[in-house]
């Protein structure tokens, strides 16, 4: 080869050892980046000049034309790249259970800085005192108190559960627009991406580090899929719905319930609407939900990853009471926060209907067909003679109910065929909720709370009402009631309160568990991952010394070449 064509083999090399020296540097400036990949120059060899083709050599005489500088890539696994971001939005998932559990331990373990159990345990202990001396003004004062307080604290707990609904549903919309800012963020990626790398040469190896980081995050709020193109640009999906697919980011919608206010994330490309006149849209998500919820959970179906699908079945889509345990469990079921409000709600609701049933008695209510003046005959219904002054009644002749609605009456006033008049009581109406005996409609008639003497436990006779009032004792002991329909122990009101919390340590202590293991697993392959695309320094100073090495040849080459083009042409210029 020529002396002159002799020095481009040296400047290639220059060129190129300052080219692997750059990525080095930047290698070792990005250690602390998150989401950086670790980056490495490939080196090849340009094409080479044949001098001579002989058949009956080995190999032609060519003589190389340098170092060709090939490309920098970045240095990841795929398939650890999937299986990194399958179980990150696994362990999410359980994180949010997690932290739900916990949260719903702190309210039912603490109000205002006395535990629940304790309000349960002095209404327990009130109706002990009254079986001991029923007449009594105290005992019937203490009774009332407690009972006050048992549905004071009872409302607040529920609306600490309800309360904590809205805060996961503020959560959940949270959640949903960061996912349609991740997808919009990966549009503009990919078409940066795109044109950095059009022309085939240069990598954008940093556009590429953001949208693999993006990648990351968004696989653990929900079950993404995900590919690249032929063109660099990365399709995703979210439940197999595509998400980011070509030019369009296909947003996640909200749906807000009238009733409660809590959001369903839905596919709005997959729903049908009408158009309003004042000109937006009014969607019907049936079957175009994101996420179904109806599904079991389960890791085999893969059924169980992503936080904003934790988020949505801890909230569950209403405020659950007694009523989703004696209709369809299935509905609440699955849900922490509606799971606990149901089965709290029906400790609470059975042992007012209960005491409220024994005093009914006591007062004289009996079942049957009730024929009314107007010919209209009630059938099957709970009532009684109005008798004002009578034993366990009210001023107005009412039976009297130590637990009452807040919004609605115990008993309406109806007028019978024999010209008597009658209370009958109102039955409750799932469908009405202002009708049911639950946590937010309970109260103490404010005349009884006046004057608890209305009690008085005292027969016409005379004598102590001590059959009532073991009645009510006796109530609090039978073992008669159970937390949900999956659970066959049956117990009093003595323990249900310690068997619900106990069953929600219980299941706090299983997703802690599997928390504490899906975490492990993740942080095994963020190790084995990160062996792959993290940036050693002790590696990259190496590859700084052998690159720095090559440049130094380069130069001494280029510097020996030049020595001999001097030589020759100061010798022949003599």
């Amino acid at each position: 080869m020529p002396l002159m064509g002799s020095l481009y083999v040296g400047a290639s090399g220059l060129q190129n050892s300052q080219n692997a020296l750059n990525t080095t540097a930047h290698n070792l400036s990005n250690v602390e980046t998150v989401g950086y990949t670790r980056q490495q120059v490939q080196l090849g060899s340009r094409f080479y000049q044949t001098l001579s083709v002989d058949p009956k050599s080995v190999n032609n005489k060519q003589v190389g034309l340098g170092v060709n500088f090939s490309r920098v890539k970045q240095v990841r696994d795929y398939f650890l790249d999937k299986t990194y971001r399958k179980e990150s939005g696994r362990s999410m998932f359980y994180e949010v259970s997690t932290e739900v559990i916990e949260e719903v331990e702190s309210q039912l373990g603490e109000m205002n800085g006395e535990a629940f159990q304790t309000t349960i345990s002095d209404f327990w202990t009130a109706i002990q005192e009254l079986a001991k001396d029923p007449a009594s003004s105290v005992t019937q004062g203490l009774l009332v108190q407690k009972a006050s307080e048992l549905i004071e604290r009872a409302g607040a707990v529920y609306d600490g559960l309800a309360s904590y609904q809205d805060n996961l549903n503020v959560q959940i919309r949270k959640q949903v627009d960061k996912i349609n800012e991740y997808g919009k963020q990966i549009l503009i990626l990919n078409d940066r991406i795109r044109a950095v790398e059009a022309g085939g040469v240069e990598h954008a190896n940093d556009l590429r580090d953001a949208r693999n980081q993006i990648l990351d995050e968004l696989a653990a709020l929900t079950d993404i899929r995900y590919d690249e193109d032929m063109y660099g640009s990365v399709w995703v999906q979210i439940e197999g719905v595509d998400f980011v697919k070509g030019s369009t980011c296909y947003e996640i919608g909200l749906q807000t319930d009238t009733s409660t206010g809590f959001f369903t994330p839905f596919w709005p490309q997959n729903a049908e609407y009408r158009d309003l006149p004042d000109g937006t849209r009014e969607y019907i998500i049936d079957g175009a939900e994101v996420f179904d919820l109806n599904r079991e959970i389960s890791a085999d179906m893969n059924t169980d990853i992503g936080g904003l699908k934790s988020m949505l079945l801890a909230r569950g889509d209403h405020r659950a009471n007694y009523t989703d345990i004696q209709g369809d469990y299935d509905s609440v079921s699955q849900s922490i926060v509606m799971n606990v409000q149901a089965e709290f709600d029906q400790l609470i609701h059975s042992l007012v209907t209960k005491v409220n049933g024994i005093l009914a008695d006591a007062a004289g209510v009996e079942r049957g067909d009730l024929t009314l003046a107007d010919g209209t005959v009630l059938k099957d219904v709970s009532y009684c003679v109005s008798d004002q002054g009578g034993y366990m009644r009210m001023s107005d002749g009412s039976p009297l109910q130590l637990f009452s609605k807040a919004t609605t009456e115990g008993y309406t006033k109806y007028t019978g065929a024999d010209g008597k008049e009658y209370w009958v009581y109102n039955e409750e109406n799932p469908a009405q909720g202002n009708t049911l005996y639950t946590c937010g409609n309970l109260m103490i008639h404010p005349e009884l709370m006046q004057q608890p003497s209305i009690l008085g436990f005292r027969l016409p006779d005379g004598k102590e009402d001590l059959e009532t009032a073991q009645a009510l004792k006796d109530a609090f002991e039978e073992e008669e009631y159970t937390l949900n329909p999956n659970v066959r122990k049956k117990t009093s009101f003595v323990e249900y309160y310690s068997d619900l919390v106990s069953q929600i340590s219980n299941t706090g202590y299983v997703q802690r568990s599997i928390f504490e293991n899906q975490e492990s697993t993740v942080e095994n392959i963020c190790s084995a991952r990160e062996q792959v695309i993290g940036v050693s320094s002790d590696e990259e100073l190496s590859n700084m010394i052998r690159f720095q090495n090559a440049y130094n040849a380069s130069s001494r080459y280029i510097n020996v070449i030049s020595e001999m083009l001097e030589h020759i042409i100061n010798t022949l210029g003599m």
